[in-house]
């Protein structure tokens, strides 16, 4: 115990574990939000309006009931969690993996929205004179919307990754609070100020802060940069 009353033994294994549930999370959303919204751009269908919707729910739905929704289909007794289970010789739910698909779900229509926003802004006059050149539908993406669109892709990583770090409620249902393997800062904070450890709470909250300041420092310049 250190001379400020607190355990850096148990400081640590939360803030890692936050970090890799983020990266691991804003990472796979980064990509799937890229690839659906380019999809999604080139296609007109019957239903995208209540498509993009369901994608967007997430976002105004109380986190206790994405997680009650994701621990109904991810359970043990739902044929997805019976088959991961099988697959893996695990259960998906009380497990860091859980926590990665709760702040991936979350997470994931910022990061869709601010792609929609950024592939929207490309100048269209270019991808079509890409296509007249001959390029196809992957060359236009590759070599046009994606460079043009990096600032966007930035953006929504940090966005995906700060609501990634910052989940609470969704991983709370299906990761639960298990402290050294699915105890996440947000719930070790709740856990230290219910108990009265004030200074625990502070410092990791004094802690996600630094980390959030820093990811936004990084992506304001680097949209500097690519300016």
């Amino acid at each position: 115990m250190s001379s400020l009353g607190m355990d850096w033994g148990q400081f640590w294994p939360p803030v890692w574990l936050s970090l890799r549930v983020a990266v691991c999370s804003s990472v796979l959303a980064t990509v799937c939000g890229v690839l659906l919204t380019w999809k999604m751009s080139r296609v007109q269908f019957k239903g995208k309006v209540f498509v993009e919707t369901v994608i967007m729910l997430p976002l105004v739905l109380p986190p206790t009931v994405v997680g009650f929704i994701l621990l109904v289909l991810l359970g043990r007794k739902s044929w997805i969690g019976s088959l991961a289970e099988w697959l893996l010789s695990a259960p998906i739910i009380f497990s860091w993996g859980a926590a990665v698909i709760a702040s991936f779900v979350v997470s994931f229509p910022l990061i869709f929205q601010t792609m929609k926003t950024g592939f929207a802004s490309v100048d269209k006059q270019l991808v079509e004179a890409g296509r007249s050149l001959g390029a196809s539908e992957w060359q236009v993406f590759r070599y046009i919307l994606l460079p043009l669109s990096v600032p966007s892709v930035l953006t929504a990583f940090i966005l995906g990754f700060a609501r990634g770090l910052g989940e609470f409620g969704a991983t709370l249902m299906i990761a639960g609070n298990i402290p050294g393997k699915t105890q996440t800062v947000p719930t070790a904070i709740y856990v230290a100020v219910d108990s009265g450890h004030m200074t625990m709470a502070w410092a990791w909250t004094v802690s996600m802060i630094l980390v959030s300041f820093i990811m936004l420092l990084l992506t304001g310049r680097g949209q500097r940069t690519w300016e």
